[in-house]
Formats: structure tokens, sequence, C-alpha cells
């Protein structure tokens, strides 16, 4: 007699014991991986280290030693010798990588100072280099922070010239990685950068420096204090002709497609926290390392509520960066970084 067995569906991973009865409650707890800080450390999903983290830099011509940011308490404004040394102290608290941005001597309409090899950034790439050989260095390719009229690109008949400003991008990038720079990071969003950059330094030699592209950057509310920072407001319109509308994700994903095909080697969303849906889709996406920027409006906030004693500044900032890794951001570049790096390290985070 011939047997016939029944056709079993292929499963997927899981699929049997759901199939199975469910177990309910008083059998099913799920307090029980609760029970103890070590019995939550074991199960944990998600691990933040510092290895995940990047601390941005604002390097000034003008600062003597260093001058503060009211918007940004703890972040300084930083000649190049503080520079050198808030880099080696990032180093030795395990934080990979630092990014630089560059306040230069004076600003003209080219943005000049960008692409100056003995411009601010320049200089202080050298310094950090040589002090902290190890220490990833990833500079800012923008033109914002060296115009007089603040735009991210040169402009005409008062709009920016994407494809005169691509040139420009590309001496920044080569003028950077001839200073020692390892990834140069462009955040302009114009149309082109990344493969005019790449062709760039490829024919410059650097063919194994990386690049980081702000690949899905919006035109966001949140970057007010970075603006003070960086003394790179806009002096007449706004960005929003380059950067990204915030309802679209679609385009947010088909900008980081563009930006991968042109040669990035790493992606990035900006800024980081009201736009988690799009570092979970690029993930999902994308096979690259992927980058979230934690910016100065969402860091200047949870700073404001600390002060007035509103909320617990260690807790709030491991559940943002615990949240932005979660979403599959490999990479978060966070004004955090080295308090987030030293409570790590004695364990308190």
């Amino acid at each position: 007699m011939i047997s016939h067995r029944p056709t079993v569906p292929p499963q997927t991973p899981g699929s049997f014991a759901e199939q199975a009865a469910p177990a309910s409650f008083p059998s099913l707890r799920m307090r029980r991986l609760r029970t103890s800080p070590t019995m939550r450390r074991m199960v944990q999903e998600t691990r933040l280290s510092p290895d995940d983290l990047i601390l941005p830099l604002f390097v000034d011509h003008h600062a003597g030693g260093e001058a503060s940011i009211q918007s940004m308490p703890g972040v300084m404004r930083l000649s190049v010798e503080r520079a050198v040394e808030e880099a080696a102290s990032a180093a030795a608290l395990g934080i990979p990588a630092v990014l630089l941005f560059g306040l230069p001597e004076s600003k003209d309409a080219a943005g000049s100072g960008a692409y100056d090899s003995d411009g601010i950034v320049q200089r202080a790439a050298r310094a950090i280099k040589a002090a902290c050989p190890e220490l990833v260095l990833i500079t800012d390719v923008c033109l914002c922070e060296y115009t007089s009229h603040g735009h991210c690109g040169v402009l005409r008949d008062s709009g920016v010239d994407n494809d005169r400003t691509l040139e420009l991008l590309a001496a920044t990038a080569v003028s950077q990685a001839e200073a020692g720079a390892d990834v140069v990071a462009p955040s302009d969003m114009m149309d082109g950068r990344v493969g005019a950059i790449r062709r760039a330094l490829d024919a410059a030699g650097y063919q194994d420096r990386s690049i980081l592209a702000y690949s899905a950057k919006f035109a966001s509310g949140f970057y007010g204090p970075f603006r003070e920072a960086a003394e790179s407001a806009p002096q007449f319109g706004d960005r929003r002709t380059y950067q990204m509308d915030p309802p679209n994700a679609r385009e947010a994903l088909r900008e980081i497609a563009l930006d991968v095909q042109e040669g990035a080697d790493m992606v990035m969303v900006k800024p980081a926290l009201a736009y988690l849906d799009l570092v979970a889709r690029a993930r999902a996406a994308f096979d690259l390392p992927l980058a979230a920027y934690n910016v100065s409006g969402e860091f200047a906030m949870v700073k404001a509520a600390a002060a007035n004693g509103w909320i617990d500044e260690k807790r709030v900032v491991a559940e943002i960066l615990t949240g932005i890794k979660r979403a599959g951001a490999d990479l978060i570049i966070t004004y955090h970084a080295k308090d987030a790096a030293a409570w790590l390290r004695e364990g308190s985070f």
C-alpha cells in the first residue's frame, strides 16, 4: 500500500513555533527576561559601542584656544591646537573618527577658503593626522562655511550654480585628501557631486580615500545651532532648492541610489531622529555602511531639557543613540560622542 504524506509547505524561520499553540499568561511571562541587570544585558538585542560614534569638531581660524557656542552647551569652536587635543581625547575614549568643519579667516563669493591648501581644515587635518595617525579623519566638503552669502555653492542669477559648484567641491576634496583626510564627506546636496569628487580624487592619486556622502540630507529646522556654530546661515533665501523636502521618502532612496552609483563608499541620512523611518528603509535597501547624523538641534533640545531638570540626560542620550542604531545605522555622528563613550566605558549607560 502506498502511503501518501501530506505536502509540507516551505517554512520560514519561526513558522513551526508560530503554528504551535501559543503560550499565554500565566505560562508565558515576558518579565522573566527582565529580572536583573545581568539578565537584561544578556538578552539585549541592540548594543551600542564607542566604535559606532563619530565626533564633529569645529575648527576656527580666529579661536584663541576655544570659544563657546551658546546654543550648543559644551561644544566649542577650537583652534588647531585645541582640535588636536580634542581628537586625541576622543581617540583615547575609543571613538574611531572625527569629522572636521572649518571657520576660515575670511569668506568670499566663491568659498575659496574651502579649497585653500593652507585653509583651516587643511591645517587641522595635517596636525591631527600627525598627532593621531590611527584616528579616521573625516572632512566636510561644502562651501557654506566659506561663502560670504552662506549658500553651499557659487551663485548665478541669485541661485546656486550646480555644475560650477561641482568643480570647487572636487577641488576641496582633493585639497583635504592631500592634507591627510581619510574620508571626504560632501554635504552640499549638489547633483553629481559624488561622481565629480570620485573622479578628481582618483585623478590626483587618492584612489584609496573614501567618500561618505550626505545622500539624504533634508532642509531641516534642526540645523539652527549648527549655523551659529559654523557661522553658515544663508544671507538670503534658504536651501530648499538643493536640500531635500522633508515629506519625501521615495526620493531619499533615489538620492542614495544615485550616490551609490556614482561611487559613494558610505551613505548618510541627516537629520536622524525625525527620519528614523528612512534610516530603516535605507538599511533594508542598501548594503553599504550607513551613517545617521544626530544633528545640532537634536543635541540642543536634550541639553536644554536636561539643564531645566526635565529629563535625565544620560538616559535620554542612551535611548536616542540606541534608537538610531536599532533603526539600522552603522555609524552615528553625534555631539554626545565623548560623553556617550565615557558612559559606555564606565558601564553606566
